[in-house]
């Protein structure tokens, strides 16, 4: 079997994306999550370009316990006419203190001479020396070929001759960059091809591509099918611009698709939740189709779909999503049919009769004709079919709710919220009444109603929300719209996302918010 090595590069490009930052403890945590994962090498930042990633190579020299992946300092070649063992990047690079160091090299005609206004002799001596001291220093040595198949396309020679400095210095890899990512498949494969045969096994040949054209991940594939064996790309394919080769889809479309050994036995199945735990840390959510890890990468809502996939799992799944750490999903809608409710209710492991089927079949079509959407709220759909089985425990009733914001002029806005509920059942029912302020009217109620039934379920505790959105569903009747609100929240074990809908924000902001304490109550230990 064929190898293929991959280059995370998370932490420095992926990082390049507009709105995504990290902490050093980010950092360093997304590290030990791409070392478990199995990646070969983990590029962890340029030592000396900020206070952040100068704090984070001094603390992996002793805080971080790789056990499968390379940490790789990142820096660029010598400046134009300086000496390699003065400047300050590549001692930088030394002084990170990494087994190995990927430096950037320009191999395009046109960025020598306009981008560093120097010459091609000069751009050549600046590649060759750069590799030759690091390579001196003990240090194993990648080279980015910057703008790569532009410059090969455009002056082969000099190319060429930028990629031979970096060689004959003792470079171990030779990564051809599609920068601008407008390079398409076609093209990739025929240039590895051109430069595998130049090189032979000199070096060790490589992909970095861009996803600017929408193929990043097409090129990186096409570049391994003609002789590349080493990968670069991002968790999640994160990146500036439109992002770089996307790792989640490459690794498996190689591995399981084509054959190639990416990672250590046993560690694709890790792929969708170290792209999830990225994510979160990043707090950029993964995209729900996604191929692969997404959460709808292996969802089904068509009642066609689904019925098939009763009788054969693999009718509508190219994999088995186990491969990846991922699951086959049943989404519910109005559009599920009885095989659809079936498989949902055994994926819950509830037992479900033809007639409670077809109430709950009623009941969605009803509902999602007002405005709801289960697919959006996995704990409210449960909840529907536990009712609709009399599954769930009567653990509170509540008598009323009232909610009053008052402005004060000159001064912010105040919310007061009173819940009056009920605990137990007939005779030992308890009546209970709570007032509480909040930072708004969902907090404040949620506040009262803490307050109100805390003592008789110490789990609220752990229950927290998450996240609060809210989507006007007929924009044409204007404040009088129709509003849906979707709460999500966690007990620190699973995650849950509830729904309530109404012409009232209060109310559709109430529905979803008792919905998600049933919900929280039902599924958390005390």
């Amino acid at each position: 079997m064929r190898h293929v090595e991959i280059f995370d590069t998370t932490l420095r490009d992926g990082l390049q994306v507009e709105g995504v930052s990290a902490t050093v403890d980010d950092k360093l945590r997304i590290a030990e999550q791409l070392d478990h994962l199995g990646v070969h090498y983990v590029e962890g930042g340029w030592p000396g370009a900020n206070p952040k990633d100068i704090e984070f190579f001094a603390r992996a020299a002793t805080e971080l316990k790789l056990t499968t992946s390379t940490l790789v300092a990142f820096g660029s070649t010598r400046r134009p006419r300086g000496k390699s063992d003065e400047d300050t990047t590549l001692r930088n690079l030394i002084e990170a203190n990494t087994a190995a160091v990927c430096i950037v090299a320009k191999s395009s005609e046109y960025q020598v001479v306009e981008a560093m206004q120097t010459t091609l002799n000069e751009g050549v001596a600046m590649i060759a020396d750069s590799v030759r001291f690091l390579h001196g220093e003990g240090r194993a040595v990648l080279v980015d070929l910057e703008h790569f198949f532009d410059g090969y396309k455009s002056n082969p020679e000099f190319s060429l001759r930028a990629l031979e400095a970096a060689v004959v210095s003792g470079a171990s890899h030779l990564v051809l960059c599609d920068t601008n990512g407008g390079t398409l498949p076609d093209e990739v494969s025929a240039i590895v091809a051109d430069i595998k045969a130049h090189v032979g096994n000199d070096a060790i040949i490589g992909i970095h591509c861009h996803d600017d054209t929408g193929c990043a991940v097409a090129n990186s594939m096409a570049a391994v099918e003609a002789g590349a064996s080493h990968v670069q790309g991002t968790l999640n394919g994160l990146g500036e611009r439109t992002g770089n080769t996307n790792l989640t889809t490459v690794i498996p479309n190689l591995q399981l698709k084509q054959g190639y050994q990416c990672l250590p036995e046993g560690r694709l199945v890790r792929l969708t939740s170290v792209s999830h735990h990225v994510a979160e840390t990043l707090n950029r959510a993964v995209n729900p189709q996604a191929p692969y890890v997404g959460s709808s990468a292996f969802a089904h809502k068509a009642g066609l779909h689904a019925s098939a996939i009763a009788r054969a799992k693999d009718a509508y799944e190219h994999i088995d999503p186990g491969a990846v750490g991922n699951g086959t999903r049943f989404v519910v809608s109005e559009m599920a049919g009885r095989a659809t409710i079936q498989m949902k209710a055994d994926e819950l492991g509830l037992e479900i009769d033809g007639a409670q089927i077809n109430q709950v079949i009623d009941d969605l079509k009803r509902l999602e004709h007002e405005g709801y959407h289960f697919e959006a709220a996995d704990a409210s759909l449960e909840l529907l079919m536990r009712r609709a089985i009399g599954g769930v425990p009567e653990f509170f009733e509540i008598e009323s709710m009232r909610v009053i914001t008052d402005e004060v002029r000159g001064g912010p806005f105040s919310t007061e919220a009173t819940v009056k509920l009920w605990l137990g059942h007939g005779d030992t029912a308890e009546r209970r009444v709570s007032i509480a302020e909040g930072n708004g009217p969902v907090n404040a109620i949620d506040t009262a109603f803490r307050a109100a039934a805390g003592d008789a379920f110490p789990q609220l505790s752990r229950i927290h929300l998450t996240d609060y959105k809210v989507r006007i569903l007929d924009g044409g009747s204007a404040t009088g719209a129709t509003t849906r609100v979707l709460l999500s929240a966690t007990n620190g074990q699973r995650d849950w996302t509830t729904i309530g809908v109404s012409a009232n924000i209060i109310e559709a902001s109430w529905r979803a918010l008792e919905d998600t304490l049933v919900y929280g109550l039902l599924h958390t230990d005390t």
